[in-house]
């Protein structure tokens, strides 16, 4: 079992008596930024009023990679003070922050103490991540195949509660599971770390046909962050063609996917679907939209997860595969099924040794998409900050 901790001792300091509660301070969203620094220095982060805002930090080489919680304007204006550093680990006894505990097959993640979800890297044909508890205690996915539970569908076996991955690549089907199809194997991780305000898991994954060849790699970074009353995940990955030239097929059958709970959907429970654009349940397939959110009872508490397409991804904004019986995905390939235009082909090649990259955050909340200012959510996650870099 291995945990790991980065963090800057000064940040962690003041974050424990300010955990981020949506409720109370008008749902502040992670930020992050990069700076080159070569001298190991320490980061605080002010706001304008010189208030010390809690902060973590991940150095890789030079490039320090900073992230605070933000709240209020849409063009936030922050200072980074760069001091002699003089970071320390977080103790390993204290149960508050986000811990990752890796296992023979998963990894853990607790925040403050309690389990909100884990990375299962080993026993299916592809990573996923599940269960993802909910702000109201409960998991707001489907548990089928993991677990079967009474009165729960069992139809689309594939669909295991968030996941990645493709309908078709190079004509290899990766999105449903069968010895024939194509499997995403887990090769390394890059980083598993720890700290007070996000725990940040780094993989490497191969992309493996049925006959055993390697078609492709991907690297994909999760951040998971503690907040209390919602939880924000970002998920971002990069394809790299490695082995020569890749296409990403023209198939609904993609890609970032999440199986909601039974009680949430439209078709068994008392669920609604709307996006950015303002389409609602069965007029939200296949349009494209910045943000798409799905939301319903989990015993008897409404509760929502909307994913959101962050600027940065290729083809953005997305187009949608969410079906009112509880598939919600982000496709942005399928567009001869979306539009009903059979000359479209929405496939792309990768060239060799070329790259696209995906980013998502989901928004996990109580109550309905108004109630959840899930708009207001995504217009602070896309904010640039207008950053003052001072060394002292």
């Amino acid at each position: 079992m291995r945990i790991v901790f980065i963090m800057l001792a000064i940040s962690y300091a003041f974050l424990l008596g300010s955990q981020i509660t949506a409720e109370s301070i008008n749902f502040s969203v992670p930020l992050t930024v990069d700076i080159r620094d070569s001298s190991n220095s320490s980061v605080l982060v002010k706001s304008p009023s010189g208030k010390i805002v809690p902060s973590q930090v991940e150095r890789d080489g030079e490039i320090l990679h900073i992230t605070w919680m933000h709240r209020g304007e849409a063009q936030p204006r922050y200072k980074l003070v760069l001091t002699p550093s003089s970071a320390s680990a977080l103790d390993n006894r204290d149960p508050r922050g986000v811990k990752l505990i890796e296992k023979e097959s998963s990894v853990d993640v607790m925040v403050n103490g309690r389990l909100f979800t884990s990375y299962i890297f080993k026993g299916a044909p592809k990573p996923y991540i599940y269960p993802i508890i909910g702000p109201t205690g409960k998991g707001i996915t489907r548990n089928y195949p993991m677990k079967e539970l009474p009165n729960e569908s069992r139809d689309h076996a594939h669909h295991r509660s968030l996941w990645f991955t493709h309908g078709n690549v190079n004509g290899i089907d990766f999105w449903t599971e069968s010895p024939k199809n194509g499997r995403i194997v887990h090769r390394e991780f890059k980083k598993l770390t720890s700290g007070p305000l996000y725990g940040h898991i780094s993989t490497v994954n191969d992309w493996i046909g049925p006959d055993g060849k390697k078609i492709c790699e991907d690297t994909r970074d999760i951040y998971i962050y503690n907040t209390s009353g919602v939880g924000i995940i970002d998920f971002k990955i990069t394809i790299k063609a490695t082995d020569g030239p890749v296409t990403f097929g023209d198939t609904k059958e993609g890609m970032f996917g999440i199986r909601i709970a039974d009680s949430m959907t439209v078709d068994r429970g008392k669920g609604r679907i709307q996006n950015s654009r303002g389409d609602l349940n069965e007029a939200a397939w296949g349009k494209q939209a910045e943000w798409c959110d799905y939301y319903g009872p989990v015993d008897d508490e409404i509760v929502g997860v909307a994913i959101m397409n962050m600027p940065s991804s290729f083809r953005f904004p997305t187009y949608w595969h969410v079906r009112t019986y509880g598939l919600f995905a982000a496709n942005p390939f399928g567009l001869r099924d979306f539009t009903g235009d059979k000359s479209v082909n929405g496939g792309y090649t990768i060239p060799k040794e070329g790259t696209i990259s995906f980013a998502y955050r989901i928004y996990i909340h109580k109550g309905t998409t108004e109630d959840g200012a899930v708009a207001d959510v995504y217009r602070l996650s896309t904010c640039k900050p207008d950053i003052t870099v001072i060394k002292s």
